[in-house]
């Protein structure tokens, strides 16, 4: 996949969503506009219904806008197609989701290399890189211990280690804190404001060396808003704070 040299790191541009058809339409996104920069986390808040999660997986490339353009890294995801859209997700996204999404059977070391061995990494740095990533997020001591032996804390600082794992240029959670206790939700956004200024660089051979990701973060709880370089409010599919 080509990449264009960008300062942005994401840019929408007047995106509309809608669901059904004449009146009984419900329109998720009303022209919503914003960019976001390299190593920049950019909190979006909003009531349930605003639009949020339809905001994310169209910018994630899950889903595709009625009208609009939104281009990643440089990329018009509109002009990728299916495998293109595939390679983006795959190489230079990583989701973090409420719900972890952990694989039970496989240990925290396991779970963060699952993205390195669908690139057919090289062993060796395939475990480096986990080291790396389990260590970075504080849990080097826990790699082979299965999700169900650790608290949901720390499940979800093994889901960011993995959606970190192929350095990707933009890291998108949805309401990463949503299972968890206000203490614990806490710390695990003080892991994605650090993870914006001191993520590893790919180990050689695994991904193109770049800086700290993005971060477009989807979340209800306002005491968390602070850690954000900027904030955004969705409500009735519109910005309506920047």
């Amino acid at each position: 996949m080509s990449q264009v040299v960008t300062e942005t790191m994401v840019r929408v541009e007047n995106v509309h969503k809608a669901y059904g058809h004449g009146a009984a339409a419900v329109h998720a996104l009303r022209g919503v506009s914003f960019e976001v920069a390299p190593g920049e986390l950019v909190a979006l808040k909003g009531r349930s219904g605003s639009g949020k999660t339809t905001l994310l997986n169209i910018v994630g490339g899950l889903d595709a806008p009625d009208e609009g353009r939104v281009a990643v890294d440089g990329l018009d995801l509109a002009a990728l197609g299916e495998n293109g859209l595939l390679e983006l997700r795959r190489d230079r996204i990583g989701f973090v989701f409420q719900s972890f999404g952990l694989i039970p059977i496989l240990t925290a070391a396991e779970n963060v290399g699952v993205p390195l061995r669908l690139r057919r990494a090289d062993p060796r740095e395939r475990e480096q890189r986990v080291e790396l990533l389990l260590a970075l997020v504080g849990l080097a001591d826990h790699a082979g211990q299965r999700p169900g032996e650790l608290s949901g804390g720390q499940q979800q600082r093994v889901a960011i280690a993995r959606a970190l794992a192929n350095d990707p240029a933009l890291l998108i959670a949805d309401e990463p804190t949503g299972q968890l206790d206000a203490e614990t939700g806490h710390a695990v956004m003080e892991l994605l404001r650090a993870v914006v200024s001191s993520a590893p660089s790919a180990t050689p051979g695994l991904a193109a060396p770049g800086g700290p990701p993005a971060v477009l973060v989807a979340t209800h709880d306002a005491t968390l808003l602070d850690l954000a370089d900027r904030v955004l409010e969705l409500g009735d599919g519109k910005i309506v704070q920047h």
